[in-house]
């Protein structure tokens, strides 16, 4: 039976619209964001771990892994991916996928790498990269370990952006819909903060319905 992918979070990012604050430990709707994106992606990964810099005892409440990038520099998610593969080759070695999440995204839905690897095999891609509203969210997205050397050498030539080095291989896009909520919105300034607690309560009352179900 085939591995699940490996989560790799993305929390490495410098967060200059707010501050410079991790992301993922501001709360909305009681709760902070990378408590409720673990919740949401533990059931479809093998495993999970946090790519973050810095002092990773701030992440000790949540009991998982953290990985530093190996890049120096703050090289942005894609060094945050190289990180995720490193961890995964190292520790699961049956493993075949890194699935990437930013640490800012707290609806991401339930069924998000089982869209993702349909999406793959459909097209005959290397890399799946999930999309919603009409935008590709290329930081989302399901890598396979295969690409990790590629990745290092891409980044050590200069490449930062997500979207230039996925457009060097077959790819392809699994969209999902947006009208409750888009289950991709990230808290990236300070005004999305009100609108994240507004889609929260909107997503726990979907959860929950759900559940009742």
């Amino acid at each position: 039976m085939k591995m699940k992918p490996i989560g790799a979070i993305l929390a490495g990012g410098l967060a200059r619209r707010l501050a410079g604050l991790d992301k993922g430990l501001i709360e909305i709707g009681g709760r902070p964001i990378l408590a409720r994106l673990v919740e949401r992606l533990a059931p479809q990964c093998a495993a999970l771990v946090i790519n973050a810099n810095g002092d990773a005892a701030r992440f000790a409440a949540f009991g998982l892994p953290v990985v530093s990038d190996d890049i120096e520099g703050f090289a942005g998610p894609l060094a945050g991916v190289l990180a995720g593969m490193d961890y995964a080759a190292a520790r699961f070695p049956s493993a075949r996928d890194v699935l990437s999440v930013p640490a800012d995204t707290p609806f991401i839905p339930d069924d998000l790498v089982a869209r993702l690897e349909a999406a793959r095999a459909a097209g005959g891609a290397r890399i799946a990269v999930a999309a919603s509203a009409g935008r590709a969210h290329h930081a989302v997205a399901l890598w396979p370990l295969g690409l990790a050397e590629d990745l290092r050498r891409a980044l050590a030539a200069g490449e930062r952006r997500v979207s230039g080095f996925i457009a060097r291989y077959e790819n392809a896009e699994a969209d999902w819909p947006a009208e409750a909520y888009d289950p991709f919105f990230n808290v990236n300034r300070p005004e999305d903060l009100s609108e994240a607690e507004a889609l929260a309560r909107r997503a726990d009352e979907q959860d929950l319905r759900g559940k009742r179900l």
